[in-house]
């Protein structure tokens, strides 16, 4: 696996290729503005619970050189690395999803964290006013940050229980007229069954967003599946552990699977 030190010295061999003027990136992006959705578990590497400082920090700088390369990006991350609320039997289901919101907000605070510490400007938005720690969220506002240059996090799902944070990353895409979702998998791709119990499991490169919903492939739920469809909003599933796999995404290469219309 490539060191930080290799991924920043080929992102600076990507950059002259790019022909940068200014610290941004000319026409060569297949990509201008993106959501990245990451699962809470993302965040909390082998633990399977919390946050692990190491990996929020090295997604943290797979991020930077997406900035770098002068993307607009939204984040939108999830919260089962702290309480799933769809995992409760006995809880009242709304009472369990605002807990989950919550959680929602842990992980963005952390990865806004992150973020600034290595130098990038992140303003953290929530569906759920909590003003005294994030902004609420305003599309007109949460697209003048990013064209100044600042990630945005979008936290505590769209504010209504019921919905997953996979359908506020789609909600979001479509608000602020985002070019694609990137779906950060811990596998890289979409298959046709569980790749870790069957060796034999067939990965897709390409589907439609009604192959998604009728084979409920697992990769998002149906109503941001839907919605995505609606909105035309192509989404990658890929696998953010390989280092170069963002820098492909962007270069137009085929990564992951792509999800989009027929």
């Amino acid at each position: 696996m490539c060191s930080l030190f290799e991924i920043k010295k080929d992102f600076l061999i990507k950059c002259r290729n790019f022909n940068f003027v200014g610290g941004n990136a000319v026409d060569n992006l297949k990509y201008k503005r993106i959501i990245l959705k990451l699962s809470g578990e993302a965040l909390s590497g082998d633990n399977r619970m919390g946050i692990d400082e190491d990996t929020i920090s090295n997604i943290a700088e797979k991020v930077k050189m997406l900035k770098e390369m002068g993307v607009q990006i939204a984040v939108v991350i999830g919260g089962g690395n702290f309480w799933r609320g769809r995992s409760s039997k006995t809880m009242d289901r709304t009472t369990a999803d605002h807990m989950g919101m919550l959680a929602t907000v842990i992980n963005s605070l952390a990865f806004q964290d992150a973020l600034e510490k290595i130098g990038v400007e992140t303003r953290v938005q929530t569906a759920i006013e909590m003003r005294q720690i994030a902004e609420p969220y305003i599309r007109r506002r949460a697209v003048r940050h990013l064209e100044k240059g600042r990630v945005v996090i979008f936290a505590a799902g769209t504010g209504n229980p019921y919905f997953s944070t996979d359908t506020t990353a789609a909600l979001r895409a479509a608000e602020i007229e985002a070019d694609v979702i990137l779906l950060a998998k811990k596998v890289d791709g979409v298959y046709d069954s569980d790749p870790v119990l069957n060796k034999d499991a067939r990965k897709y490169d390409k589907l439609s967003y009604i192959d998604v919903i009728k084979e409920g492939l697992g990769v998002m739920d149906s109503t941001a599946a839907s919605l995505c469809m609606d909105n035309r909003i192509p989404i990658i599933v890929f696998d953010l552990k390989s280092p170069n796999n963002i820098l492909k995404i962007m270069q137009g290469h085929l990564v992951g699977t792509i999800i989009k219309e027929d």
